[in-house]
């Protein structure tokens, strides 16, 4: 889709952005959307096809990074949660919260080895959601979206990597549920395209600033 310059006095959350918005249909198509983001994930822990798994919620007022401290809502990017059965991550009630895609997967990357079991997997929908995109420093950056509408499991979608645009800890995975839209980004904006389980520890090494 065809991507609209508003002025740069148009804000969404504070940033100055070029628009793109996906449509969604209304009535019993978006029944369906809200249904399958409340029934969540799976045993995968990926948030697919379990309706024991809960729902993604809404990052609160003044949440931090549980990678790099940041408070999550004041920035630019992907935002992601991750939910775990028995545990407390960085002691708060789940889910884990973090303010870059590649931090969360480093942070699920080291908590397997200390056996923990996630059991829901949440990543921002770029195809969802309306996102901006905005020069700061010489940097492209992407907007944040931390509404619980705004959240898809990591099962469900393509993954644009290592792009030219930013998230609040520099490169990032940047996601789209709908494969056509990870493609047209990577197009305008470079970078490769993988899935949830093309996501390895070289990968994420490779990404931030």
């Amino acid at each position: 889709m065809k991507r609209t310059h508003f002025p740069s006095d148009n804000r969404s959350d504070g940033w100055p952005s070029t628009y793109r918005r996906r449509v969604l249909l209304a009535g019993a198509g978006a029944t369906t959307l809200a249904l399958g983001g409340c029934l969540g994930g799976g045993e995968s822990g990926d948030g697919s096809g379990d309706s024991d798994t809960p729902a993604a919620i809404t990052i609160p007022q003044g949440a931090t990074c549980d990678v790099c401290g940041m408070t999550i809502r004041q920035h630019p990017g992907p935002t992601t949660e991750i939910f775990y059965a028995d545990e407390q991550p960085s002691g708060h009630e789940n889910p884990a919260r973090f303010d870059s895609t590649w931090e969360a997967y480093r942070y699920e990357f080291q908590r397997d080895e200390q056996g923990w079991h996630d059991v829901a997997f949440y990543v921002t929908d770029y195809s969802t959601v309306e996102y901006g995109t905005f020069e700061d420093g010489g940097d492209t950056f992407i907007s944040r979206h931390y509404e619980a509408s705004s959240f898809v499991a990591t099962s469900e979608v393509t993954y644009v990597v290592d792009s030219e645009v930013k998230g609040t800890m520099g490169r990032d995975l940047i996601a789209f549920g709908e494969r056509s839209d990870a493609e047209s980004f990577k197009s305008d904006h470079g970078g490769s395209l993988t899935t949830h389980d093309g996501v390895t520890p070289e990968v994420v090494a490779g990404l931030g600033k």
